[in-house]
């Protein structure tokens, strides 16, 4: 099957390839704590998580941060998460699945808000990094928005139609990019984003990355 022929899909990396909800709570709490906030448990973290991040921090807090606490608590966030992202690991059925994929003849490609250097070293450590034809993290400064970094994936990805195209990610953000490049997109439970939250976006809402790439295929087709 040629490319031009295949289906393809952009994986989010955090919360979704990757099950790291333990490290980024931490990582949230730590920099809360900089700051004399509360902690905040992972319930009320996926009910109330959205981008860009400084808008999150404003539902906590009552306000959004001024510059010189959003420095303070994304440095300390980044710190701590770097820490403590070892002992996270691929989510359950992740690794089989990109193998079937790849093997109906498909492509995929990684693109994450998680910084580009500290990204691919992540996915080459896991075995995974063969089975996608572009990984790509953010560049440049955090708290962005994914769209504006769709474009340049997507234009990057040779014989890629976005018309065949599926964003698979756990936060609404990821099905905002999506529709902005022409793609569609199926949300997971399991990551950033509570299933209330996401169900009010408007794309197909899953459990698991199986039922994920089920209904990537059927969209794609």
């Amino acid at each position: 099957m040629g490319m031009h022929e295949a289906a393809h899909i952009v994986w989010d990396w955090n919360g979704t390839l990757f099950h790291d909800n333990t490290a980024i709570i931490g990582a949230t709490n730590a920099a809360f704590a900089e700051l004399g906030l509360e902690p905040i448990t992972l319930e009320r973290y996926r009910a109330l998580y959205c981008v860009p991040v400084p808008k999150f921090y404003e539902r906590l807090i009552g306000r959004l941060p001024t510059d010189a606490e959003w420095e303070i608590m994304d440095e300390i966030f980044h710190r701590y998460y770097a820490e403590h992202r070892v002992g996270c690991g691929l989510t359950e059925g992740a690794a089989e699945l990109l193998v079937e994929w790849q093997s109906a003849g498909h492509s995929q490609s990684i693109l994450s808000m998680y910084g580009h250097e500290e990204l691919v070293p992540l996915v080459r450590g896991f075995g995974i990094e063969p089975h996608f034809i572009r990984v790509d993290g953010r560049t440049g400064p955090s708290g962005g928005s994914k769209a504006e970094h769709m474009v340049r994936h997507i234009g990057a990805l040779a014989g890629v139609d976005p018309a065949r195209t599926v964003v698979i990610g756990d936060a609404a953000d990821d099905a905002v990019a999506a529709l902005h490049v022409g793609a569609q997109a199926v949300l997971y439970t399991g990551g950033s984003h509570s299933r209330a939250s996401l169900e009010g976006v408007g794309v197909p809402v899953v459990d698991t990355l199986a039922e994920a790439v089920e209904e990537a295929g059927r969209l794609a087709a």
